[in-house]
This record gives C-alpha cells, sequence and structure tokens, in this order.
C-alpha cells in the first residue's frame, strides 16, 4: 500500500467559495478565453465569472430551479457551460452535462435516469432534446436573463454539484456523484502537488466540456488565478499553434491524443512554445521519448478517473527514471492505493459519493478500479489492463491494452482498439480494429500480423482483423469498445 502523505494546505472548499475569491484576489486579469471554430474568442476576467455566474442563478431560480435539482446542460465549448454549472452549485443544484454527440436514445437514457427537471442548450443542439419521447422544460442559454443576482446561503461541501456520466466505454454510462469537495480537492492537488499551477500558468484544455478533465481545468485555475484556454475541440494538425498563440504553460491531454499529434509532420517551431509540462494520461511507452524530444518539454504520465478524481501521477521526481517504462509514479497525497487480486483499489477523500441508482461500490472506503495493476517496492503503479478488457483464449489470458500499445507503435496505425470475439474451439479470439490510412486492406492482416508476431506470444497475436477509417470515440478520446463489440 501506498504512503499517505500529508493532506494539503487550506483552500476553498466549495466551488462557490472559489469564485468569489478568485474575483477579490485577481478580478481584472483573465480567466478564460474560449476559442470558437471560426477562430473568435471570448475572454472573462475572474470578477466577470462571479457577476455571471451570480447572474445565471438568479436566471434559473425565476425558472424555479432549487436546491437538489438536477439541471441538464447541453453545450459546446462556450462560456454558458462553465457559467450554468457555477450557478447551478450557487443554487444547491446539479448539473447533468450531457454529450452534444448524443441522439435520441443516448439523451433519453441521461435524462430519464438522472430525473432532470430542466434542460439548458442552444438553438443549434435543441432539436435533439425537442425529439425525445419524455422531455424536461428546455431553456436556451441566451435566454438566462436574470431581474437580479442570486444571493446564497451557506455552502455544503458535501452536497453534490454533478451527476457526471462516465463514458461509457465497456459498458451503459453511469451518474457519477459529485461535490464540491471532489472538485475542490482534484483541483487543489493540482496546485499543492505537480504541476504545482499558479497564477503566472496559462493552461489549455480541447476535450468537450462536458467531459470532466475541462471541467478540472476550471476548477485548478479558479484556485490558481490562472488563466484558462478553450479551444472548440481537440485538432491535432493545429493544436500546437493554438498552444504557441495562448502562450500556453501547462495542458493535460490522454488516449489517442499523444499518438495522434505524433503523427502530424514535424514543424520546425515545434520547440517554439512556453509549456513547462504536459501531464497525459496513457502514455504510449514506445512514443515517450520522441514526444519529449520532438517538442522539448517533460510529459508526465497521471492516472485519475470519473469515480475518484486525480489519483496517481509521476512528477519531477521520478519522471527521468521513469520514462517509457509506463508506470503512472505514486499516489498523489490525498490517496491511497493498494492491489487486491491483481486489481488496483483507491481510498481517501474527494471521491464521487456513488453511482445515482446503484449500490455503492465502495468497499470499506477502498473503490475497486476495475484496472489490473502491480506496485513495485517504492509504492509505483503500473497498470496491466482492465478487468473487463482480458480476452481468455484457449486458457491464456491475453490483455487488449498490451496488444494496442504495439499496434500503435506501428508507423502506419493512427489508432488500434483490441477486443475479445466468441469463438466455438478456443472460447474467445484476438480482434483488432485498426485504423491505418497508409496502408492497402488486403496487406494490412499480414503486415501488422508479422509486426505483433515479432513483439508478442503467439497466443496474443490477432487472429481476426478490421480496417477502419475511423473508430468510434468517447468524449475522452478513447475507443467506445461498447459499441465495437
Amino acid at each position: 500500500m501506498a504512503e499517505q502523505r500529508a493532506q494539503l494546505p487550506s483552500l476553498p472548499r466549495d466551488l462557490v467559495a472559489a469564485v468569489e475569491h478568485a474575483a477579490a484576489t485577481w478580478p481584472d486579469r483573465p480567466a478564460w478565453t474560449f476559442e470558437a471554430a471560426d477562430g473568435s474568442t471570448t475572454r472573462l476576467t475572474f470578477a466577470a465569472v462571479a457577476e455571471r455566474t451570480a447572474a445565471y442563478a438568479g436566471a434559473l431560480r425565476e425558472r424555479g430551479v432549487g436546491p437538489g435539482d438536477r439541471v441538464a446542460v447541453l453545450l459546446g465549448n462556450e462560456p454558458g457551460f462553465p457559467l450554468v454549472w457555477l450557478a447551478l452549485a450557487r443554487i444547491g443544484a446539479a448539473i447533468v452535462p450531457m454529450n452534444v454527440r448524443y441522439r435520441s436514445t443516448d439523451a433519453q437514457h441521461l435524462l430519464d435516469d438522472a430525473g432532470v427537471r430542466l434542460a439548458v442548450t442552444t438553438l443549434e443542439h435543441r432539436t435533439v432534446l425537442d425529439g425525445l419521447e419524455r422531455s424536461p422544460e428546455v431553456v436556451l442559454v441566451e435566454e438566462l436573463r436574470p431581474a437580479a443576482a442570486y444571493e446564497q446561503g451557506p455552502v455544503d461541501p458535501a452536497a453534490v454539484v454533478n451527476v457526471q456520466y462516465t463514458s461509457g466505454t465497456t459498458g451503459r454510462p453511469k451518474g457519477c456523484l459529485l461535490t464540491h469537495e471532489y472538485w475542490t480537492t482534484l483541483g487543489g492537488s493540482m496546485l499543492h502537488e505537480f504541476p504545482r499551477i499558479t497564477a503566472d500558468d496559462v493552461l489549455l484544455t480541447a476535450q468537450p466540456v462536458h467531459y470532466v478533465d475541462p471541467q478540472w481545468n476550471v476548477v485548478a485555475a479558479l484556485l490558481a488565478g490562472a488563466h484558462l484556454v478553450v479551444l472548440d475541440g481537440f485538432h491535432p494538425s493545429t493544436f500546437w499553434q493554438r498552444v504557441r498563440a495562448h502562450e500556453v504553460t501547462y495542458f493535460y491531454c490522454l488516449a489517442s491524443m499523444p499518438v495522434l499529434l505524433h503523427k502530424m509532420p514535424p514543424d520546425p517551431a515545434d520547440r517554439d512554445h512556453r509549456v513547462r509540462a504536459v501531464q497525459c494520461s496513457a502514455i504510449p511507452p514506445s512514443l515517450h521519448a520522441a514526444l519529449e524530444e520532438r517538442w522539448g518539454v517533460g510529459w508526465y504520465e497521471a492516472f485519475g478517473m470519473t469515480e475518484t478524481g486525480a489519483d496517481i501521477r509521476v512528477t519531477e521526481t521520478d519522471h527521468d527514471e521513469l520514462v517509457g517504462t509506463g508506470s503512472l509514479g505514486l499516489p498523489a497525497g490525498h490517496r491511497e492505493a493498494r492491489v487486491v487480486d491483481g486489481e488496483l483499489w483507491l481510498r481517501g477523500p474527494g471521491m464521487m459519493t456513488g453511482y445515482l441508482g446503484h449500490p455503492s461500490p465502495f468497499r470499506d472506503g477502498w473503490f475497486p478500479t476495475g484496472d489490473l495493476a502491480r506496485i513495485d517496492e517504492a509504492g509505483r503503479v503500473t497498470l496491466q489492463g482492465r478487468l473487463k478488457d482480458m480476452i481468455r483464449r484457449s486458457g491464456e489470458n491475453v490483455a487488449a491494452h498490451e496488444v494496442e500499445e504495439v499496434l500503435a507503435a506501428h508507423p502506419a496505425v493512427r489508432l488500434a482498439a483490441v477486443v475479445g470475439v466468441p469463438d466455438e474451439l478456443r472460447g474467445e479470439e484476438v480482434m483488432a480494429y485498426v485504423v491505418a490510412p497508409g496502408l492497402p486492406a488486403d496487406q494490412a492482416p499480414a503486415v501488422l500480423g508479422a509486426w505483433c508476431a515479432e513483439r508478442l506470444a503467439a497466443f496474443k497475436v490477432p487472429s481476426r482483423w478490421a480496417l477502419r477509417e475511423e473508430l468510434p470515440l468517447t468524449a475522452s478520446h478513447r475507443v467506445a469498445k461498447a459499441q465495437l463489440r
């Protein structure tokens, strides 16, 4: 078990206090810059964030939203999303973030499961809600014009502010109940532990705002007084251009992002930036050193879940030793980790309180992650696959992620996902879905099969192949394997 270290220094324990503290401390400094698809930008100071949050809260109260209510928000990467989220927190209500790619079945499940009473959206996305069999009251974000700002009473840090649905990588999404404390613990750990965000930093996020990562970026920036840049989406061909243009000093990415960035043609300006650290989940070990060499900055592995927040990270202390190893590093100061029957379990403050409508997954305070892992003598954690991603082939266990890492290292492969498929003889067979634009479809199985055979035991080599132009992705840029299966 990793040794639990000292608790974080005192910071605002709720989102309302975080907004007010930022507005009082850095009123005229830029808080958020949102960059739209057409290149236009919207910038808000910390004072403006506080003012508009209070105004949105007043408008929502006039619509009848009260403490304990759940409000769906279907918005793209625009200021309205975090403003409505923080306004709901001010009221004592909870946001139910919705993926803008949802269609009728996805949207209906989420709205029904969460018991939503109101939905906030735009004209662009309203048609999805209007076409549902059971739709809540719908209000357009531009219609939220209050008569007066809302003055809230005492805020309970344990109150739920998000019903945050999981990405649904391997199954149907479940609603995680996230509190003020969840967010301030996660955001606070970014200040007082690596990467030690300060008011001098410029953060950037390119993921959809309904996902957890842009949201913890919002909280960390509020707590630190840092400037947060939100792009309209992740575009590998222009990503580093935007990093340079906004003088970004820190960003987080995950899953397919580093692979897609590395596949872009080298640019003479690759090292012309102010980034001091990149945190990334699931850095491909075979690409780790190459990523650092190309952009001249350290890439630091980090692990977290919607359910648990920020859990494990590599820091400047052990970075050099761990490049290319796949190690996640040590648990954060507020987190404990242990392995039970091969599975990673986590414990500590700042986790979800449970899944909406489901039995508690916690066992004596520990959360079983569903990830297979090992912990070395120094307490550092290394993942070894997902319990649900183990393929049982002729009595042998095959970890899908191990095969995926080998495939991703092939120069022609842009994206790969491996799943088990039923087989009468062997129980399961290993099937690979691959995006490899430069590889002829009739040659791919032989070429990639030989590549894998040189690097893996024979029983791990895929026997079935599917070449695709693209693979379905979750909001976290992971492959939606439930759809492949």
